[in-house]
């Protein structure tokens, strides 16, 4: 008997009474025994409706972790949205004249992680808390699917490990060129400048590339660089001096070691990389177990739910 069969059984007899003769057989409306079709219908009914169920000690602490953590991951992923929302609405990334450049904006990255983690967050805690099958096997999904994402992703990072290091190199050479241009690039080459304390792709001298920053320009920017190349962009640790790189490309290299990086992003990016490896690793592998030990504690708790309530309604049939 197909599952949409059964559900258009149910769906014309729930809203009666059941009534079972005397050996416990259910009968139908007309008070008739209803057979093996009945049968079947009343059981997957009994199995996936979402009412409590006393679960055993190890199936209910499954509950409460899973439902506690996504709980705290589905705050988490709110603050990413919020994140990414609020930077969409501050460049004005939503209006109607600039909706068309969206998809390029990276604050839209910060929107679709936050969704996905408090949609996937949210089965789970939802499907604990209500104790719902139906919820709890797309939760289950969808931690798989991350799963085998992450795999994917690590497979095609180390094996296109060199053609990502050239992007990368383009795509800072790209945000060096359009620097004044675009805010949005404008922004991320900025926060790499200062948080990897480097300037420029190679060195701070691919500032000559720009239209802006070229010695031959005649703006006030001519032959500088952005202020998030200095060593000390503030002034008196509070303001922030957006000069302080201005005439650093016509001086001799020693002279101008004291004032801004030197070194190039791509080089200290590498750098950074080998230093950190560790910790990338380990917090790689932290993820992951998480994620397994959620998968793990879902689906305990999804064969606990359906093992109480098959007991707990057979044992309920077997008395009338």
């Amino acid at each position: 008997m197909g599952e949409d069969e059964i559900k258009a059984l149910l769906s014309k007899n729930d809203h009666k009474p059941y009534s079972y003769n005397a050996q416990g057989t259910p009968l139908s409306l007309d008070g008739q025994e209803s057979g093996h079709s009945w049968n079947q219908a009343r059981q997957w009914h009994l199995l996936h409706q979402s009412s409590h169920v006393p679960l055993d000690s190890f199936s209910y602490c499954a509950k409460c972790l899973t439902f506690i953590w996504n709980t705290v991951f589905s705050i988490i992923g709110l603050f990413i949205l919020a994140i990414g929302i609020w930077g969409l609405s501050e460049k004005e990334s939503l209006e109607s004249e600039r909706i068309t450049y969206l998809g390029s904006d990276p604050m839209l990255f910060f929107v679709l992680v936050g969704l996905v983690a408090t949609s996937i967050s949210l089965l789970g805690c939802t499907g604990a808390l209500f104790e719902s099958l139906f919820l709890l096997k797309l939760f289950t999904g969808g931690i798989i699917l991350f799963l085998v994402l992450e795999l994917l992703s690590g497979i095609i990072v180390f094996s296109l490990r060199q053609h990502i290091k050239a992007s990368l190199q383009n795509v800072l050479m790209v945000a060096m060129l359009q620097y004044q241009d675009d805010l949005d690039l404008q922004f991320i080459m900025d926060e790499i400048q200062s948080g990897l304390q480097c300037c420029g792709v190679k060195s701070y001298l691919d500032w000559k590339a720009n239209l802006y920053f070229n010695c031959t320009s005649p703006g006030v920017q001519a032959c500088g660089v952005p202020a998030s190349c200095c060593l000390n962009p503030l002034e008196n640790g509070t303001i922030l001096n957006s000069q302080c790189g201005f005439g650093t490309l016509g001086m001799e290299e020693f002279a101008v070691q004291s004032t801004i990086y030197l070194g190039g992003c791509v080089p200290q990016l590498n750098r950074w990389l080998n230093s950190h490896a560790g910790t990338i690793g380990f917090s790689v592998v932290v993820l992951i177990v998480i994620e397994i030990g959620s998968l793990f504690l879902a689906m305990r708790l999804l064969a606990g739910i359906a093992s109480a309530r098959t007991q707990h309604y057979s044992g309920k049939e077997g008395m009338h």
